[in-house]
């Protein structure tokens, strides 16, 4: 993520548009040479003038920080297209129902990709009365541990936060088909189809 608007990606996103950069100049109240300098590396825009900016190119202020527009193609918001994002800084679980540009403790957070669990990592499902009994057998040190698990279905995902020292297991109600999706703090998601 830049620290700041990168001025070729204000090129970028307004020649998508079709615009000029006098064209852009009037709908943010500045003259085309001011953008003709941002553009080329001469300046950067005032603070004052990004919300402007963001709405003259039909992005968020998100987007325009990050320099990529993000089009969510789920839009039926089926859970089990959702994303999971990890802070690695903090540990904040964050999910959207699509691809998003998002960002936890100055860092840009890329979505994670489910691995099929194996090994220290194989999720054990165990139907017990009306929930699902989720173990693993994995290290809970405070260096190595399992942060989370969540069960996602169509309609939901829920999500358990797991602690270091304590146990890799929780229990879910069951609700049908979907899959259990467990964080390692070291490597990632893993998943199991139930």
């Amino acid at each position: 993520m830049n620290s700041y608007i990168n001025g070729e990606a204000i090129r970028m996103f307004r020649e998508k548009k079709k615009m000029t950069q006098a064209e852009l100049a009037v709908k943010i109240g500045v003259t085309d040479k001011a953008v003709s300098k941002w553009e080329t590396g001469r300046g950067l825009p005032d603070i004052t003038l990004v919300e402007s900016i963001a709405e003259a190119l039909g992005l968020s202020i998100g987007e325009l920080f990050a320099g990529e527009q993000v089009i969510n193609r789920n839009v039926k918001s089926n859970m089990k297209e959702a994303r999971l994002y990890v802070c690695p800084i903090c540990g904040n679980i964050i999910q959207s129902t699509g691809d998003a540009a998002v960002s936890c403790c100055g860092v840009a957070l890329p979505a994670l990709e489910a691995e099929e669990a194996e090994g220290e990592h194989r999720i054990r499902v165990e139907p017990v009365e009306d929930e699902w009994y989720v173990t693993l057998d994995h290290p809970m040190t405070r260096e190595h541990h399992i942060s989370c698990i969540l069960y996602r279905t169509g309609d939901r995902i829920e999500t358990v936060k797991l602690y270091p020292e304590g146990n890799a297991e929780c229990r879910f109600l069951r609700r049908g088909r979907g899959e259990m999706l467990a964080y390692c703090n070291h490597h990632g998601l893993f998943r199991v189809r139930i």
